[in-house]
């Protein structure tokens, strides 16, 4: 086991990671930036190391100024968290140089699932169903126009070095394509360095669930179940559960077999993510793997009670996996708590925390670094916490975080809290029958207080 790991990361996962190290008796180094001096990750860790300024570029982003804390503090292995460097296969790669454990994936697993193309590729080798669409990057514009014809529209663009819904264009009829292309390749080159595209049938209103699997360094692959993330906006996920109300036993069962078929094409070591479109017929289809911890991790620990950042370090250290897949105990849900306002388009509203109580009770969870006096730089994320309420059922679960709603104060700054309290109130919504394109018509304003 390690004697101490660095976390290359802020804010609550990086608390989160820490929790966990201080459990299992392993001594933790906290990196920040000057704009993160009074975050709480900095002050619960053994040790901190300023490693620059607030621009990520020059910090958070930055593998040399990372190495040197971990050679100065004589950590041996680093966490990477989830954003900023996690999913970055050369500064994987600059870990097992300086021999310091890189807590994920293999650098050579990191490249082949972050290129969406690669990923394709390996998916249907193993036999896991992929959405329609062209066999390797587009070459040009025309040889599109002609894959597009073929599959028929709507279709989509995808960047292949793509994530967080950038370098994405649904182009809906032939006369769209051309100016759609030049956007897409654009944003995909700006956001990316990198414009290669390929093109997918859109599939229209699926639901975005995803399966938790879990690999050793000894090519076992086991599935943690499932998690429902269709409730996004601009490809970002506002609300996870689990299990889907949308699943029957029978899919989730194939789903979670694909989902380890996926995870062993490639002798996955860590935790991973499969995400899935499923259509309205319940046809679903591989979309990618993100290879790190995901943000809502939390929902998959509270139903079948099981510490994932406990794992992931378990796997780097080499200790093998028991193989075993699970599947939902009980019925969680977690709402992203962002410091934006939603009356005015969820823009950002960074600032001084004036005060802060949070939410608490029997199957309640919060995960935050934040606290009365704290100031939310404007340079990061908005997330500043996760909000999980666990339960039996479903109608539980949803009485239960309207409660944690109502107990959860945040003043200073504005919150997503108010846009929560109206959503577990929507009839589509405690239905249980919504999908991705839920957000294109709910009223943010209407019926909920500032």
């Amino acid at each position: 086991m390690f004697d101490k790991i660095l976390i290359a990361n802020r804010g609550e996962i990086a608390l989160r990671i820490i929790r966990t190290c201080k459990e299992i008796g392993i001594k933790t180094v906290a990196v920040y930036s000057t704009a993160d001096a009074d975050s709480l990750h900095v002050r619960f860790a053994d040790e901190a190391v300023c490693i620059g300024p607030p621009n990520p570029a020059e910090s958070y982003l930055d593998p040399a100024r990372i190495m040197a804390a971990a050679e100065i503090t004589n950590a041996n292995a680093i966490h990477p968290g989830y954003g900023f460097l996690a999913e970055n296969a050369d500064f994987a790669e600059i870990c097992e140089q300086h021999n310091v454990k890189f807590i994920g994936p293999t650098p050579k697993m990191i490249r082949k699932m972050g290129d969406k193309i690669t990923a394709k590729e390996t998916m249907i080798k193993a036999g896991v169903p992929v959405v329609p669409g062209s066999e390797g990057l587009l070459k040009d514009l025309n040889k599109g126009l002609k894959i597009a014809e073929e599959i028929g529209y709507p279709i989509i663009l995808k960047a292949t070095a793509g994530g967080g819904g950038r370098g994405m264009r649904i182009v809906t009829k032939p006369e769209e394509f051309e100016e759609q292309w030049s956007l897409a390749r654009q944003e995909a080159k700006a956001a990316f360095s990198n414009d290669g595209m390929y093109i997918e049938k859109f599939i229209e209103n699926p639901r975005h669930i995803e399966f938790q699997i879990i690999g050793d360094q000894y090519g076992n692959v086991a599935h943690l179940s499932e998690r429902d993330c269709s409730i996004q906006r601009r490809h970002q996920k506002l609300v996870e559960e689990s299990p889907s109300p949308f699943l029957t036993k029978k899919l989730r069962k194939e789903m979670g077999e694909a989902a380890i078929k996926a995870g062993k094409s490639i002798k996955y070591e860590g935790l991973g993510t499969v995400e899935f479109l499923v259509d309205k017929h319940k046809n679903y289809y591989f979309m990618e793997m993100n290879t790190r911890v995901q943000v809502e991790h939390t929902v998959t620990e509270e139903v079948i009670e099981y510490d994932l950042i406990k794992e992931q370090i378990k796997i780097a250290a080499g200790i093998p996996i028991t193989g075993q897949s699970y599947f939902p105990k009980m019925h969680a849900i977690e709402c992203r708590i962002n410091a934006e306002d939603p009356f005015k388009n969820f823009a950002p509203s960074p600032g001084l925390v004036t005060a802060y109580h949070s939410a608490s009770g029997q199957g309640v969870r919060v995960d935050s670094h934040v606290y009365a006096g704290y100031m939310i730089p404007p340079y990061y994320d908005s997330m500043i916490a996760k909000l999980i309420c666990t339960a039996r059922t479903r109608e539980e679960a949803i009485k239960k975080m309207k409660r944690a709603l109502d107990e959860y104060i945040i003043e200073g700054v504005k919150t997503t809290i108010p846009f929560h309290k109206k959503l577990m109130n929507d009839k589509r919504f405690l239905s249980g029958k919504f999908d991705t394109g839920f957000m294109e018509d709910f009223e943010i304003g209407e019926g909920i207080e500032e």
